[in-house]
């Protein structure tokens, strides 16, 4: 776009110096040249009075005192008209002369220019122009590559900075660089001490790495944090996803109310509420304990659905022991909410998986309700149920409620 600019100017100024140029010239040589014309004619004038003066001089028709008044006159007569031509010729300079054809070429080359910018230079497209993708054709893991050296390379600059760590630390864990997510934290708890915000992040990282089981060195991890801080976030968070997994959904319950009655303000208080409704949800399926509402309960009676999901063999090498699968049934016969969701571990698959009420997520309308769903898998590499580049996920269109359906996950996201 920039050479087309200096191309455009450069077009405008040789043309107009070509059009502008030749006129001035040539006003100024007619010019010089009436000028010469007039100053010639002055002079002859002059020289053929003086000769009738020294005519009459000769013939004594004047005396010599005479003669040379009349000369001294014809003398000054002749500057002045030669100084008025002069000065005609200065006045008549300012007076636009034949600007007609210059002023015509000077509209048209403007025009040219201004066409040639309007198609070549895309200038409608200027408001609709977007930043470029610093991203652009890069797949989830060379995004991630990247940022981690952008940030390891800041680390080295500022190798003091904890706040940088602790970033690092939890962008390693999204990487599965669970041994130098550890170092990360371990070097943040060297420079600001020993803290519950940087001893859960370190238990999180260490349970990922054992395939997400309480190892003793994790339970100890997460007891000094707890005994520092027993509100702390992201140490509750382990408890009751750990024991959301093995079922034990009274105490992942209690671990994430923990979080809410804390009231603060850098948690999703959405996230953890939806979590502790869905634990209720199967803790009253695992009990036998049914919810209030009779008629939700007879409504409820064989309306599940049974999903047979896989991965599609020519994926089956990117799936990863850590990588997280998401499932869940929307409603398609109203507002496209998502009524019932479970999450389990990549490494379980291939499965059958259930959703029925227990695995709802909390609204007024529950799955027993609806006759068809919509089922979307979400086999997520970042711990987000929302699909990201370089995550696999699958979907069914209808999916009757109460019936048995096969789910093949074969599609990357780009």
């Amino acid at each position: 776009m920039t050479t087309l600019w200096i191309f455009i100017a450069l077009f405008v100024l040789v043309s107009l110096a070509l059009i502008w140029f030749p006129h001035f010239r040539q006003r100024k040589m007619l010019q010089a040249a009436e000028l010469g014309v007039r100053n010639e004619t002055n002079l002859d004038l002059f020289n053929n009075r003086l000769a009738t003066l020294e005519k009459e001089l000769n013939d004594e028709l004047l005396d010599q005192a005479e003669f040379d008044a009349l000369k001294k006159e014809l003398e000054i007569s002749l500057l002045q008209d030669m100084k008025q031509g002069e000065d005609e010729s200065l006045v008549d300079q300012t007076k636009p002369k034949g600007l007609l054809w210059p002023v015509l070429m000077s509209v048209m080359v403007l025009g040219i220019s201004g066409y040639m910018y309007s198609n070549l230079g895309a200038y409608a497209n200027l408001d609709r122009a977007e930043p470029a993708n610093p991203h652009a054709g890069m797949d989830a893991s060379q995004i991630m590559a990247q940022r981690i050296s952008m940030m390891e390379a800041q680390l080295k600059a500022e190798p003091d900075n904890s706040q940088l760590l602790f970033s690092l630390g939890h962008t390693y864990i999204s990487a599965s660089r669970y041994d130098d997510a550890v170092k990360a934290f371990d070097k943040a708890m060297e420079l600001v001490g020993t803290h519950a915000e940087l001893l859960g992040p370190k238990a999180t990282a260490l349970y990922y790495k054992a395939d997400q089981r309480m190892t003793p060195q994790v339970q100890a991890l997460i007891d000094q944090a707890l005994t520092l801080d027993p509100q702390d976030p992201s140490t509750l968070l382990l408890v009751g996803m750990d024991a959301f997994f093995n079922a034990n959904y009274a105490k992942s319950i209690e671990a994430w109310q923990t979080i809410l009655d804390s009231e603060r303000s850098d948690v999703d208080r959405g996230a953890i509420i939806n979590a502790i409704d869905s634990a209720k949800m199967r803790m009253q399926a695992e009990t036998g304990e049914m919810p209030n509402d009779t008629t939700h309960q007879q409504a409820g009676i064989g309306k599940t659905i049974n999903v047979d999901v896989s991965i599609a063999p020519e994926l089956q090498a990117q799936v990863k022991s850590s990588d997280m699968l998401f499932i869940f049934a929307r409603n398609i016969e109203g507002p496209k909410v998502p009524l019932a969701a479970t999450k389990i571990s990549a490494k379980s698959l291939p499965m059958t998986v259930t959703l029925d009420d227990s695995t709802g997520m909390g609204g007024d309308i529950k799955l027993s309700d609806v006759n068809n769903v919509e089922i979307i898998a979400v086999l997520s590499k970042h711990g987000s149920v929302k699909a990201q580049p370089g995550d696999i996920q699958g979907r069914l269109e209808i999916v009757a409620v109460g019936s048995t359906a096969t789910l093949v996950l074969d599609t990357q996201v780009q």
